[in-house]
């Protein structure tokens, strides 16, 4: 027995609670079990209990058997002076308060049905598993998982939200800045994302702001920023931007010292740095209020008409500076662009909103639902259990639910862990 899983009992009410009574056959009914507590101190603040008719309010600890309060040293931790019901799967001695009268407890094996005891040594017995519940996620209801999903949805994006903060604070409260970083470092994918952010860090944003309609010096600014402009290459193209490069480097002090290495390295052509550098430049040459534009669409197809860019015209004949390539026009794909709404457009636009104290739920999830479910492991496997909508929605929630709950064993926090016990 585990004591999560008694605090899971308590808070939801997993018993008979009609016919309560202590170990000394004291009658308790349950007004309110308190409120859980993730920190130190008892399990459960401000209980509201009738023991014997008498109302009581306090605190309610709970312990796998009734000698784990002396383990703990509770009797010597004021904290817990004012604790009216001690909770526990076994009673196997009484516990005192400080005028010696005894704490009330509470034997919870005494109310508690077999059949969800079985549930929950069977839930958790699975541990060779890719997670607990594989043999059963496929029985949850459509209903319970997809309101589960959503919520867990949600959870990410503040998380991601959170994040965001903290950029923030960074930026000197600059939703500009935070935004060009956020592109920045998801135009670099996984590969190159870190460099990507170092680069973005490197310059002040009202730099780039100023360079805005100037696609050549934009450029000249992130490669020279990249150390891409460092080789000796004998065009015009190149040159010009090293020109370029030097002078906004000297008019600005600008230093490259703390920007990461950017790789080649297993890259596809189309996902070389050289490519993702001109098309975030072309982004902000050809929008140059790029984060009002981002905050005003409302509409998948407003967001999508945002991001349709491509490279400036060398870039159209170019992977790299020095090698001539078949020509094509190499705008961001709609996959890419899904990836950049994901991962930067929606959350910004959520902690935006959030900030100002406005509610856009509707439209993002409105949004979300329109953009296919990223390919990933996580999202494959949980698609191997059970039929699931194909939209980034459920594969940001399938996610959170992998890398937050099943991996952390967190099965009495998700409605798919409490709806397998509890049937």
């Amino acid at each position: 027995m585990q004591e999560d899983f008694l605090h899971y009992i308590w808070q939801h009410k997993k018993f008979d609670i009609q016919q309560l009574t202590t170990v000394a056959n004291e009658v308790v009914t349950i007004k309110s079990v308190g409120q859980h507590n993730h920190n130190s101190g008892p399990d459960f603040f401000n209980a509201q209990l009738y023991i014997n008719q008498q109302l009581w309010a306090g605190n309610v600890e709970i312990h796998v058997k009734s000698s784990d309060w002396f383990v703990h040293s509770h009797e010597q931790d004021k904290a817990y002076d004012n604790v009216i019901l001690h909770v526990v799967w076994e009673h196997d001695t009484d516990v005192y308060r400080k005028d010696n009268t005894i704490i009330p407890t509470l034997q919870l094996k005494d109310f508690v049905n077999a059949n969800l005891i079985q549930n929950y040594k069977a839930l958790f017995t699975q541990s060779n598993k890719w997670i607990y519940c594989e043999d059963d996620f496929g029985t949850i209801d459509d209903f319970t998982l997809s309101a589960w999903l959503e919520r867990l949805f949600f959870e990410r994006l503040q998380r991601k939200s959170n994040a965001i903060d903290t950029l923030l604070n960074t930026s000197k409260n600059d939703w500009e800045a935070v935004l060009f970083k956020m592109l920045a470092k998801n135009f670099g994918l996984k590969v190159n994302g870190d460099a990507f952010l170092s680069l973005a860090q490197s310059v002040d944003f009202s730099i780039v702001r100023k360079l805005t309609t100037n696609q050549t010096q934009l450029e000249a600014l992130l490669f020279g920023q990249s150390a891409l402009l460092n080789d000796d290459v004998q065009n015009a193209y190149f040159q010009n931007l090293e020109k370029e490069y030097n002078y906004l480097k000297h008019k600005f002090g600008l230093s490259n010292e703390q920007v990461l290495p950017i790789r080649f390295f297993r890259l596809r052509p189309p996902n070389f740095p050289t490519i993702r550098l001109s098309q975030l430049a072309s982004l902000y040459y050809k929008h140059q209020n790029l984060f009002s534009k981002i905050i005003e669409a409302k509409t998948i197809d407003e967001l999508y008409a945002v991001f349709s860019v491509s490279v400036s015209s060398f870039w159209e004949t170019h992977y790299t500076f020095s090698k001539t390539s078949k020509t094509s026009k190499k705008a961001l794909s709609k996959s890419f662009i899904d990836l950049l709404l994901i991962n930067t457009v929606i959350p910004i636009k959520f902690a935006y909103a959030k900030a100002n104290g406005k509610f856009i739920d509707s439209e993002i999830v409105d949004v979300a639902q329109q953009i296919s479910a990223e390919k990933n492991t996580i999202v494959s496997a949980f698609k191997a259990l059970k039929q699931i909508p194909n939209s980034a929605l459920y594969s940001q929630a399938l996610i959170q639910l992998k890398t937050e709950y099943c991996n952390n064993k967190k099965c009495l926090q998700c409605a798919v862990g409490n709806s397998l016990i509890i049937k």
